[in-house]
């Protein structure tokens, strides 16, 4: 058996969001953190925007903190794995760089990990800016019904109901410890042997989508993943892609990446459904899908070209 130097590395992921990073990053600084030690890691995606000279400066102070810096943007998935395979921890948390995290939101997380075997991964309830809470951290699985009842708008009309709005599963049960199919990459904790035993995250996905495939194989596995609201942290979800319009304002994206984002999430639908989906379904069904992800993602690169 490995033996791991720290108790939990977290990862992080920065492309260009220097002052959400710092925010992020001081929030970890303060939080409690495990008895057996705690491992930053930063992977930057090649950022021209000061994020380099602010983790070189923020080293000095912080002997846990490591970066790893790609000369460009290799995406998420890659980044992530990238940062996993320098660290030294038993378990892993996945953060977004632009998420603010509070006092307990590191060790309760993982000790509920440490004390129950059968859970492969951990997720919080997150915040968005305005207080709501984000319910793409409470997901189901992309199923065609599913993300037809999501696109349609008919989730949106029944937000209480597990069957118009099985996507968000009703959006029931956010304050009390379940489990859940799907949690954003935003905030997921899980140990890092089970990570590597199940391939780690798929680098076909190069932003959106690979939190869904990596929660459907930790099912696969039999493992469960919990929804933990005893701890919360803030997420301006968005901020860093630029495609949110809730964070539209506060978004430091140029449009060269939000295009490139934009068409990332299309791509993830795609990947996805002909990964699990094609064969579970009759080619019919798999036909319209495929053409329907094309046309929302079409309208949604259409839509990004239009705007400043």
């Amino acid at each position: 058996m490995k033996k791991y130097k720290y108790d939990l590395a977290v990862v992080i992921v920065n492309y260009n969001t220097q002052q959400l990073l710092e925010d992020c990053l001081n929030s970890v600084f303060k939080a409690d953190q495990p008895k057996d030690g705690l491992q930053i890691i930063v992977v930057d995606n090649g950022s021209k925007d000061g994020s380099l000279e602010l983790l070189g400066q923020m080293e000095k102070k912080h002997l846990n903190l490591l970066t790893i810096a790609n000369s460009e943007n290799l995406g998420f998935a890659k980044s992530n794995n990238i940062g996993v395979d320098g660290s030294n921890a038993k378990h892993v948390l996945f953060l977004n760089s632009d998420t603010v995290v509070k006092r307990y939101s590191l060790v309760k997380p993982c000790k509920f990990l440490k004390d129950h075997p059968k859970v492969g991964a951990v997720t919080i309830k997150l915040f968005l800016k305005d207080g709501t809470i984000d319910h793409d951290n409470h997901r189901g699985y992309p199923t065609p019904w599913a993300a037809f009842t999501k696109f349609s708008g008919l989730s949106g009309l029944f937000p209480k109901s597990t069957f118009f709005n099985s996507y968000h599963l009703g959006n029931r049960g956010l304050d009390r410890i379940h489990q859940i199919p799907v949690a954003a990459g935003s905030y997921l904790m899980m140990p890092s042997k089970l990570f590597r035993q199940i391939g780690m995250w798929d680098e076909t996905y190069f932003f959106y989508g690979e939190d869904i495939d990596l929660c459907y194989r930790i099912n696969q596995a039999g493992y469960k993943i919990i929804y933990y609201p005893k701890v919360s942290a803030l997420h301006l979800r968005g901020a860093s892609s630029g495609l949110r319009k809730e964070t539209s304002k506060i978004a430091i994206s140029s449009k060269i990446n939000r295009l490139r984002v934009a068409k990332a999430s299309t791509d993830a639908w795609r990947i996805f459904y002909r990964k699990f989906y094609k064969n579970k379904y009759p080619l019919f069904v798999t036909a319209v899908v495929i053409a329907g992800i094309t046309l929302l993602g079409n309208i949604r690169i259409l839509k990004h070209k239009l705007t400043k």
